[in-house]
């Protein structure tokens, strides 16, 4: 496990994933607690395709892809899910860190008018923290397959971005409504009961045990 930490995770990506979010939470301004969210989402998603676009293609590009074809196929597919959770986790926990450096640095206004108003944010926190997770899946899965089909890091992290820019957008919001990958950015704030957004999760996590599924033919045909 240590191995496999220390190749998912060297310094320098460590480095730029937390210089990235201190600075995010700087200069992205927010006035009310449940724009925080929203301003962490789409930022944190092309961070987690950049990061995770290696995550077999470092294999390629130093040739030890050579070595691992002499593995079985469960071990090789181990061996990459494996490094994808450890990457995953790391990025789970600094957009958690994320979203408490917006309350520290600006200081963010609640909006609810109730006496319950920690069991609010609590919730706002959770709900913040199950959409989170799921981007964070799916945009480092993504990248990953696309490297891998590709044999290129840019590719994935290129092929990801095109997808990004067209559902980060007015018009994905307009097109695909609930059904968009960032239907938890674009939902409606001021009604705390619709939860129609989730629509989008369920997309993401599809999608994403599909990617799953496929990845190994990929490495068996391309890696």
């Amino acid at each position: 496990m240590k191995h496999e930490m220390k190749i998912s995770l060297p310094f320098y990506k460590i480095s730029y994933a937390v210089f990235f979010t201190v600075m995010l939470s700087l200069v992205r301004g927010v006035t009310y607690s449940d724009e925080v969210g929203i301003a962490l989402e789409a930022p944190m998603a092309i961070l987690a395709a950049s990061f995770c676009a290696d995550t077999y293609t470092q294999e390629i590009t130093s040739k030890r892809s050579e070595i691992q074809r002499l593995c079985p196929m469960k071990k090789r597919m181990y061996c990459i899910y494996r490094r994808i959770v450890i990457q995953e986790i790391f990025l789970l926990s600094v957009a958690v860190i994320g979203y408490g450096l917006f309350f520290l640095f600006q200081n963010p206004r609640v909006l609810y008018i109730d006496p319950n108003i920690s069991e609010n944010e609590t919730c706002q926190f959770f709900i913040y923290f199950a959409a989170i997770a799921v981007t964070l899946a799916f945009w480092g899965l993504l990248s990953n397959l696309i490297s891998c089909l590709f044999r290129n890091m840019w590719m994935g992290i290129g092929g990801c971005l095109i997808l990004w820019l067209i559902t980060n957008s007015s018009v994905g919001d307009r097109y695909l409504g609930a059904w968009n990958l960032f239907s938890y950015t674009f939902r409606d704030t001021e009604n705390g009961s619709d939860f129609s957004w989730i629509c989008g999760k369920i997309v993401c996590m599809c999608i994403g045990t599909i990617m799953v599924a496929i990845l190994p033919k990929i490495i068996e045909k391309r890696g």
